[in-house]
């Protein structure tokens, strides 16, 4: 009897060979039209009068549709001012792109994901001004063509609150408060980086939202209004808690409650989200908040209940309410804090703004609730943080706008840097 050799491959592996599969040919895919690009600019090279001409002056990246709030007062500046912008957002229902009150500015749709960036890698700009970090580290690499990179925070806390390494290859970053640019220096110190300009300059966001507010009264709240805003990844609430704390609200309480997850947590803790979802529809007492506008919500709440997330800032020093925020063990191992020898001034300042919601307290959450609704050293200590992370209040769009002009112009001085 012959002896046959079979092979079998177990559906597992096959399917586990075939997205290896397909993942190599998108790179090669995307590797050759990475390098036919850089070939077409070396056949170029040395035409710099041709290069110059078809440079950008001034380019502003939007990773989200959400962060066009955070550009708009900049650009309304800019625009007052005569400086043409160009916009490139990644979501195709971005605001930004159905504008048309800034005639300064041209906005465009440079595609999702990697389409994106291997746009912005090759990008012949200027000055490129981004809130999205992870510069140089990932798939966003420095353009051999951008002279400056600016980095604007979208959130009132650390700068070391982004994932290792966010700023670093940045050339300069626009700041809100002194522990900010102190966090910075002891980051490039450790790890041996040149020095970046760092300038403070306020939160022109947070000017615009704080405006708002006083032209959008609420008038029609028959009762407490809870939002429940936690972040996304390991540390969130959802990831530590379950859905003890809205367990709590709703078995515990009487007040009404809104759910704004951090839209990050729809894509990385997907099946998680979709459990929570199916286990609390909205009912009368809960509403779920998806927009990408978070206005309506933090301004109906009374309290917020979060953990770490930047939205905590803009409720507390913008709204002027108290919080609760959940003891989640931060754990820093994969954050920018993990470099520090201080602890973080988010973590610090929590203690001042509300009450800590632990594993204990969830089953008394009404009380807690209620103390920071009354308890008047909860003002004093939203005082305390503005002052430290909120200088030049009202002024941040102008400072903003007076940084990325004052850059517009030393670049049309100097050559290109060289990538870092």
């Amino acid at each position: 009897m012959n002896d046959i050799m079979q092979l079998y491959i177990d559906p597992g592996t096959g399917s586990m060979l075939f997205t290896v599969l397909i993942s190599i040919v998108g790179f090669l895919v995307y590797f050759f039209r990475v390098l036919w690009v850089k070939i077409k600019f070396a056949i170029s090279r040395g035409k710099t009068d041709k290069v110059d001409s078809a440079k950008i002056p001034l380019l502003i990246f939007a990773e989200a549709k959400r962060y066009w709030e955070v550009f708009e007062p900049i650009c309304a500046e800019l625009n007052k001012r005569g400086v043409d912008m160009v916009y490139w957002t990644t979501s195709p229902d971005d605001p930004v792109l159905s504008q048309e009150k800034y005639e300064h500015l041209k906005a465009e749709f440079v595609g999702e994901g990697n389409k994106a960036y291997a746009k912005l890698n090759m990008v012949n700009a200027a000055v490129i001004v981004a809130s999205t970090p992870g510069l140089g580290v990932y798939q966003w690499k420095r353009s051999k063509f951008v002279k400056h990179y600016i980095h604007v925070q979208h959130a009132a806390n650390d700068i070391a609150g982004y994932r290792m390494f966010g700023t670093d290859y940045f050339d300069s970053i626009l700041l809100s408060g002194q522990y900010q640019i102190d966090e910075v220096r002891e980051l490039e110190k450790k790890r041996f980086l040149p020095a970046k300009e760092l300038e403070l300059v306020g939160i022109p966001y947070m000017d615009t939202l704080r405006a708002k507010i006083k032209d959008n009264p609420v008038t029609d709240k028959k009762n407490t209004t809870v939002l429940l805003a936690p972040s996304w990844g390991p540390n969130s609430i959802f990831n530590k808690f379950g859905t003890k704390v809205l367990d709590s609200l709703i078995n515990n309480t009487d007040y009404d409650i809104i759910v704004r997850p951090h839209p990050q947590s729809f894509i990385a803790d997907k099946d998680m989200m979709e459990g929570i979802l199916a286990k609390y529809p909205e009912s009368d007492r809960l509403k779920w908040d998806r927009s990408s506008d978070n206005f309506n919500s933090l301004n109906r709440a009374d309290i917020m209940i979060s953990d770490f997330s930047g939205i905590i800032f803009d409720f507390t020093l913008a709204f002027d309410k108290p919080i609760l925020y959940a003891d989640t063990e931060f754990n820093p191992d994969c954050y920018d804090y993990y470099w520090l020898d201080r602890q973080p001034w988010t973590l610090e300042i929590l203690p001042d703004l509300g009450l800590k919601l632990d594993g204990e307290s969830i089953g008394d959450i009404k009380s807690l609730v209620d103390r920071c609704l009354t308890e008047t050293k909860f003002k004093a200590g939203r005082d305390k943080a503005r002052s430290e992370t909120w200088v030049y209040m009202g002024e941040g769009a102008v400072r903003t706008a007076d940084f990325i002009v004052k850059k517009c112009e030393e670049a049309k001085e100097k050559p290109a840097q060289a990538q870092k």
